[in-house]
């Protein structure tokens, strides 16, 4: 019986995950943009990432972020690059990507006569964390006129955006399942699963717009990440191994968590508010609160803590610096519950928020008319009469939430 023998993988290495797929997806659309057709990518494997067409190896890359602004920084790296081996043979395209300016770009030879090319961005041998995003939407926009005949909105650009991110992320985390549970080697998993432009293209070009509840909830998922990586790219060597552990698991939750629960958790992150575009200052409250909280969070549906009684008590982005903002708070929660009815059942589930920030904790209490099935666990006998409930809801400050969790 032979054994296929599988490149590395580097799908244990977290950081430099999202830049990785980011490159990867702006690669895929110049390829696109270029008439290259039926090519498949290939993440965590060959390379950083790799295309393959007709099951041959098209190119390979490597992709470095923030490693230094040296040439001599990547002197390994552009060794490992240029080495022959598995799929990499003699004449292979290789190229290396670095997000800052450094010393010298020029291309690099090996020894065995082997070239790596540092990938060129428009002129540029370099694309920062902050600038790549811009210039795969430019891509994006490219492709979709060329094949639709006409161009995309920015709100058509951003969506489709996030839905390729998330394609590629998603994949790169299917792979590392099917090592830890399916039972595939870590190389073997991330070698043979890969993503067509077929698949790109399709979901590229497809008019079949979500709802704005669906795509906000997307763009969060992308926002926290994005976010997370560039915190633990700017903390890891002061991070504990405790506080690394924790961000990964906040990280592998979000990604694995339900589309309905993804959407639960953009009503709730910030309740006192009409359901919108959820800002990037309240996704930095929100990881704060859980980085910080004495407690490592309960990942089951919405990150949550339980008390003795399994009462839940729900992180959120509230920020409250007066007296003044928390009597507001009251009243924008309770026109909410009138306005928005996806918001109640929720409310009656996580009756117990825990604000990022707040001067002391207070409690909004709100009657509820009829059975509008804002109640999950709410069934009258009968519909016909009217039946008035009490909604009590608790603000609570991080201090008073610990205190009573660890009571």
């Amino acid at each position: 019986m032979n054994t296929v023998s599988h490149p590395d993988s580097a799908i244990s290495s977290w950081s430099g995950f999202v830049y990785q797929g980011k490159v990867a997806l702006y690669h895929s659309l110049k390829l696109i943009l270029d008439d290259v057709v039926d090519f498949e990518l290939q993440l965590d494997s060959t390379d950083d990432f790799a295309i393959y067409q007709q099951g041959k190896l098209l190119s390979a890359h490597q992709v470095k972020a923030k490693i230094g602004s040296y040439r001599s920084n990547y002197s390994e790296a552009l060794t490992k690059s240029a080495q022959i081996s598995g799929d990499r043979q003699k004449g292979t395209a290789r190229y290396f990507h670095v997000s800052v300016n450094i010393s010298d770009s020029s291309d690099y030879k090996d020894a065995n006569n082997e070239v790596v090319k540092f990938y060129d961005y428009g002129g540029n041998k370099y694309c920062g964390l902050g600038d790549i995003e811009a210039l795969t939407k430019a891509l994006l926009k490219k492709v979709y006129e060329g094949r639709k005949g006409y161009p995309a909105s920015e709100k058509l650009a951003e969506q489709n955006y996030c839905l390729l991110s998330e394609k590629i992320s998603s994949k790169a985390i299917d792979i590392h399942k099917q090592n830890q549970v399916g039972g595939l080697t870590e190389n073997e998993a991330a070698y043979t699963n890969r993503i067509s432009s077929a698949e790109l293209l399709d979901d590229l070009l497809n008019e079949g717009l979500q709802d704005d509840v669906e795509y906000f909830a997307i763009e969060l998922r992308k926002n926290i990440f994005e976010y997370l990586e560039l915190l633990l790219d700017a903390t890891l060597e002061n991070m504990t191994d405790p506080e690394y552990l924790r961000m990964r698991g906040l990280f592998d939750h979000l990604h694995d968590l339900h589309a309905d629960d993804l959407k639960h958790l953009c009503q709730l992150i910030k309740p006192s508010e009409r359901f919108s575009k959820v800002q990037r200052t309240d996704i930095e409250r929100y990881s704060v609160l859980i980085q910080e909280f004495c407690i490592e969070p309960t990942l089951e549906r919405l990150p949550h803590y339980l008390d003795n009684d399994y009462n839940f008590y729900l992180p959120t982005a509230l920020a409250l610096l007066s007296e003044r903002e928390s009597r507001s708070c009251v009243d924008n929660i309770r026109f909410e519950m009138k306005q928005n009815e996806k918001l109640l059942p929720l409310l009656f589930e996580y009756k117990n928020l825990i604000a990022h920030t707040a001067p002391k904790s207070f409690s909004i209490e709100s009657k509820i008319t009829d059975n509008d099935g804002s109640d999950p666990g709410y069934e009258g006998e009968s519909q016909d009469g009217k039946i008035t409930r009490e909604l009590n809801v608790a603000i609570i400050t991080r201090d008073d939430a610990e205190a009573k969790l660890n009571a």
